[in-house]
């Protein structure tokens, strides 16, 4: 019949893109950036190797792709984002859940980063332009002053300090369980011990932020690096110590 047949998929259509993404994502977090071999994440893309270097240049450039979609998938949903509190604490409470299970349910995300920061595969420094970080920072932002102008938290704390301070409990499962397991017995890998975690996890940021610490004279604990001025290569013209004849 007319018009029942469905059109076949075009090589390159986005679906297949993002495939091929999270293939690489689970590839790197499983075997490291240099062990990878983009034959082998051609085969277990389903994607040629012609039209991986179409649309990711190299295996640097997937590898990119690969490491901004883990950041992606370790950020609260937009409905989380997007909420509002009328009690701050509540919604600190409720953001710090939501960033626990995104930590939990995309366990390949977090060893791809803990990966890339004990290996770095991409240049030092580099920027990565992940709306959903930008976003995550806001809202912290939101919730810090909604909580700091109504005295339920304390003032000299910044939305860098919680990300910090959340990011690393939150990976504790994947970066020390081993260790946990060896050293003192506690297998973190269990539902009571998850459990524990998570409410661990939200009561010290809750506490961190809601007590009678004195004020130490900074507005944070952290701060970011200024980032670097670009560079003007127009001045090379007139650079009198080169010789040009």
């Amino acid at each position: 019949m007319a018009g029942t047949h469905s059109e076949p998929q075009r090589p390159g259509h986005p679906t297949e893109v993002d495939e091929a993404v999270k293939t690489a994502l689970n590839v790197f977090a499983r075997d490291g950036f240099e062990a990878a071999r983009l034959q082998d994440l051609s085969a277990e893309s389903g994607m040629s190797k012609r039209m991986l270097h179409y649309h990711f240049g190299d295996k640097t450039g997937l590898y990119r792709a690969a490491f901004e979609l883990a950041i992606r998938q370790l950020t609260p949903p937009p409905e989380v984002l997007s909420r509002t509190y009328a009690v701050p604490v509540e919604g600190m409470r409720r953001f710090i859940d939501a960033l626990f299970h995104r930590f939990l349910q995309h366990p390949a995300a977090v060893r791809l980063v803990l990966k890339e920061n004990l290996d770095p595969a991409l240049p030092h420094g580099d920027a990565f332009k992940v709306p959903e970080l930008s976003d995550t920072t806001l809202h912290i932002e939101r919730l810090l002053l909604l909580g700091q102008d109504s005295g339920a938290f304390r003032p000299d704390v910044s939305a860098d300090d919680i990300l910090l301070m959340l990011c690393s409990l939150c990976a504790l499962r994947a970066s020390q369980a081993h260790t946990a397991l060896g050293l003192t017995r506690v297998d973190l890998s269990t539902q009571r011990n998850t459990e524990g975690m998570r409410r661990m996890t939200i009561d010290t940021v809750l506490a961190f932020l809601t007590s009678n610490i004195p004020p130490s004279g900074y507005g944070s604990y952290v701060e970011p690096t200024a980032a670097p001025l670009p560079v003007d290569d127009t001045d090379d013209v007139y650079d009198f110590d080169v010789d040009i004849y």
